[in-house]
């Protein structure tokens, strides 16, 4: 085929594929519905799926050390749903106390805060009449974005708890998963096409390699940096430890950006109790950074992803502005699985290309 006609193919199916993205856009109003009735069905398998990605390459390591798989299976199903289940049952009356005591001391903290406001106002007032107006603008943006992140917060524990059946199945899942990893397995094996088998399972298998190591040990630093949180601003008697400990816990799962999205609570917090508790809250802050970057992250995580920073924050910049903070946690995993595929598809036709070149030189020869 000619060079430019190739092109002109290319081109007509780039602008054919916009056109049918554009179009499945607009018609929004339809799928979208029952998209969420899917996710919402499917979302304890996906929960259960992700626990037993996580806890597989243990059991694995404990049926290699002579233990039957069902007793290792029991047993770190017994440690991981035990642990999980005491924590919930220890930490989750306390952490409701803790929400119900920051929704009632809210009147107060906004005082201070509209006190704090009216001082910053009083010594910019001499200031150019734009400088000032400017931070006023930056004063009601940053209201808007705390009233939108605690609205959102709220409304997703909300959920938690409306969804207590669902909550309580997965573990159930999670068993028979693990259980039958194998025959799980198996049968994907048999449901995919043949021509697909052999490339779908060095797809996986490179997918896991990039994405597993870092999954896991993201997972397990998040969960110690969070609870040495809650320690240190117990023992220091901030208010809010374990709420404040959580939020640090899940936002770390983010590079770079998540240290400081996980402190603005904690320092704001602190702000309004004394400059003293300020103080050690951001020595806290630091000091679980300094723990998670320096022995942490390098003795569980490692490098695994093999990928430059500029291209971690894009893709931290895209997740944010698509998904708020949930798309800035999955916007790594996601661009993981995405450069696997990337280079499995430029594997896959760069053969095709040479197959096809092999054949038409044969074919020349044969002329």
């Amino acid at each position: 085929m000619n060079i430019s006609l190739k092109w002109y193919y290319r081109l007509g199916f780039l602008l054919l594929f916009m056109i049918v993205l554009f179009i499945f856009i607009k018609l929004q109003p339809i799928w979208l519905p029952i998209l969420e009735v899917i996710f919402k069905i499917l979302f304890p398998f996906i929960v259960a799926a992700f626990i037993t990605y996580l806890l597989h390459p243990i059991i694995e390591r404990i049926h290699e050390g002579g233990f039957h798989r069902g007793l290792a299976v029991f047993i770190i199903y017994f440690l991981f749903f035990g642990g999980v289940g005491f924590a919930v049952y220890k930490g989750l009356p306390e952490f409701i106390k803790q929400l119900k005591d920051l929704a009632e001391s809210v009147p107060e903290l906004t005082n201070q805060y509209m006190n704090f406001v009216d001082y910053i106002q009083k010594k910019t007032a001499a200031w150019p009449d734009g400088i000032q107006q400017r931070v006023n603008e930056g004063i009601v943006s940053i209201e808007q974005s705390l009233a939108a992140i605690l609205t959102n917060v709220i409304n997703r524990i909300l959920e938690l708890v409306s969804s207590f059946f669902t909550i309580a199945i997965i573990p159930f899942i999670s068993f028979y998963m693990l259980k039958d990893y194998a025959l799980i397995k198996r049968a994907v094996w048999y449901l995919t096409p043949r021509k697909w088998r052999q490339g779908g399972v060095l797809l996986l298998r490179d997918i896991d390699k990039s994405l597993g190591s870092y999954i896991r040990g993201q997972t397990l630093v998040c969960v110690v940096i969070g609870t040495i949180s809650s320690l240190l601003f117990w023992f220091f008697h901030m208010n809010y430890p374990l709420l404040l400990g959580l939020i640090i816990g899940i936002t770390n799962v983010i590079p770079y950006f998540g240290p400081v999205i996980g402190a603005i609570p904690a320092v704001i917090i602190a702000s309004m109790i004394s400059v003293k508790m300020m103080i050690i809250t951001v020595c806290i802050i630091f000091s679980m950074q300094f723990l998670e970057g320096n022995i942490l992250s390098p003795l569980i995580v490692g490098k695994s992803l093999h990928m430059h920073p500029l291209i971690i924050m894009l893709a931290l910049f895209a997740g944010g502005e698509i998904g708020g903070i949930p798309g800035m946690i999955l916007s790594v995993p996601i661009l993981a699985v995405l450069k696997v595929g990337l280079l499995h598809t430029k594997k896959y036709f760069g053969k095709k290309n040479t197959v096809d070149l092999f054949k038409q030189k044969e074919t020349r020869e044969e002329v």
